[in-house]
């Protein structure tokens, strides 16, 4: 049963890490289609607040699953559609013979995947888990770059196109950081207020990047209790020296520290059956080796005994 286990490779880390980007790269070198696991991911509309990788260009060619399937804002994600969304994508790309990548920073969803005694994942997928680092005061740094970006890049827009008086944010896709942070900003403008506006939206953005650091540092410490206390076997890949870097050094330190340790990891990985497949073979040729010898050794020494009778 252990050789029949489907391969399955989890790219994991706080949100910000790169874990959408390696996923790309990895596809690259092994023939493989990538499955979002971030709930919010799931819904469609608010790319820009939810970090969608949307653009054909960022895909470079490589199947996405999973991005933008739920139409209704308001619906709810359980933890049991999110695995049987998963599950029903992995084995799509299973059956065409390729590689799945579950790329997502929602991690007790994914806790709830792997580990439901219901299911027995693990039973029947042989998981690989690489787990980008990076330091959080270093992260948070990048965090609070990617919010001005975003918001230069059109969020404040995107979100006010979804804004409802009196909606609810613990439901659906209203649950990404930066809905409720411009809430107030967006009832001031409605209601014609132009004294503080202004400073309602420095302080929205700033609590989207305080917030962002808020998840951030939860997924930090979910993904050590998964390490710690649930045994999970992650294979980490420091990227705190590239967001410590600019243009053209922190493209090759990416790629020195990130991309091909996690290349090495993965190749690893699927050889890894192969590999004890090869010595089971070995063994089975050994014994029978083994046994011919012996075999041989006792039909000699019978003969010279004068045991044989010529028949």
């Amino acid at each position: 049963m252990g050789d029949k286990k489907h391969k399955v490779v989890f790219v994991m880390g706080c949100t910000a890490s790169g874990k959408s980007k390696l996923s790309v790269n990895l596809a690259a070198y092994f023939p493989s289609e990538i499955v979002n696991s971030d709930k919010i991911q799931f819904y469609k509309g608010l790319d820009i607040m939810t970090n969608k990788i949307t653009d054909s260009s960022e895909h470079h060619g490589v199947p996405h699953h999973l991005l933008g399937v739920i139409e209704d804002p308001e619906a709810d994600l359980t933890v049991d559609d999110f695995c049987r969304f998963v599950e029903g994508s992995i084995y799509e790309i299973v059956g065409r013979g390729h590689l799945p990548i579950i790329v997502g920073g929602s991690n007790n969803y994914i806790e709830a995947l792997v580990e439901n005694p219901n299911t027995n994942f693990r039973s029947r997928f042989d998981c690989c888990f690489i787990w980008i680092v990076v330091l959080l005061p270093v992260l948070y740094k990048y965090i609070a770059k990617r919010v001005d970006k975003m918001v230069e890049g059109g969020l404040v827009d995107e979100a006010r196109e979804m804004f409802v008086p009196n909606a609810d944010y613990s439901r659906g896709i209203r649950r990404a950081i930066g809905a409720l942070e411009l809430d107030k900003y967006f009832k001031a403008e409605r209601n014609g207020e132009q004294l503080y506006r202004d400073d309602l939206l420095k302080l929205a953005i700033q609590e989207i990047k305080d917030n962002t650091c808020k998840l951030a540092l939860c997924q930090f410490q979910k993904l050590h209790r998964l390490r710690d206390e649930l045994g999970w076997k992650l294979h980490q890949v420091d990227a705190t020296a590239v967001y410590e870097k600019s243009g053209e050094e922190a493209v090759n330190e990416w790629m020195n520290a990130i991309v091909k340790p996690s290349r090495a990891i993965i190749k690893d990985f699927l050889e890894e059956n192969r590999s004890k497949t090869n010595m089971k073979k070995r063994m089975r040729i050994g014994v029978l080796s083994a046994l011919v010898t012996v075999g041989v050794g006792l039909m000699v020494n019978w003969i010279c005994n004068g045991s044989w009778n010529g028949v």
